[in-house]
């Protein structure tokens, strides 16, 4: 029993370290630094931010401060913050493709330069399952298995996802390739009619010089 335990957690966490993304980095005040997460339809993705504080114990500074918007590939507005220290989104991606989040700090002189926490995580990862243990009152076995029913659901869609996306590129090189070969028998052609009008041209010249 304790072997299958570790052998689900394995499984789970292998999953889950390739659907979220944690990360710290630094941003220059006028500067804008933008993130892109590919995200499939109808897949759940929750996000929170922070501007870490350089001086712990004291309130963070005024010029601390962040503007974040996240959109779709498509433009699509789904998160936006003015001037905050912190924050945090979720929804449901209503379409598949890159969505991306990006940070802009107001400009400031001298320049300053923030370090921001965010933490980005989708499909699976982004599930708060403590919640899930407390309103089901299951025991821990009972957990993973739930954990592991919704990873290979997962797993399952993106595989239909991963499929589609094939069979689009799949038709874009069919239709590429016809039309190369539609331009390489126009070429063909062209240079044929040229070839064929030149010696016509030679054959009239020497003709009029009685060359021939």
């Amino acid at each position: 029993m304790a072997g299958l335990r570790l052998l689900v957690a394995a499984v789970i966490l292998g999953f889950l370290s390739s659907t979220s993304e944690s990360l710290r980095f630094e941003l220059q005040s006028g500067h804008t630094k933008c993130i892109v997460e590919d995200i499939k339809a109808n897949a759940m993705t929750v996000g929170k931010y922070s501007v870490v504080n350089p001086n712990e114990g004291h309130p963070i500074p005024d010029s601390h401060k962040l503007t974040v918007r996240v959109t779709s590939h498509y433009g699509n507005n789904y998160h936006y913050s003015e001037l905050v220290e912190s924050g945090q989104f979720a929804f449901v991606a209503a379409e598949a493709g890159d969505y991306m989040a990006c940070f802009w700090a107001p400009d400031h002189k001298p320049q300053i330069t923030l370090t921001i926490e965010f933490d980005w995580k989708t499909g699976v990862a982004a599930k708060d399952w403590s919640n899930v243990a407390k309103k089901g009152t299951v025991d821990v076995m009972e957990l993973e298995l739930k954990k592991l029913f919704d990873t290979v659901t997962s797993i399952h869609e993106e595989m239909f996802y991963l499929r589609q996306r094939e069979e689009e590129m799949q038709e874009l090189n069919r239709t590429t390739n016809s039309r190369m070969a539609w331009f390489s028998l126009l070429s063909l052609f062209v240079c044929s009619s040229v070839a064929a009008l030149q010696w016509w041209h030679l054959k009239t010249f020497f003709e009029k010089k009685k060359l021939i």
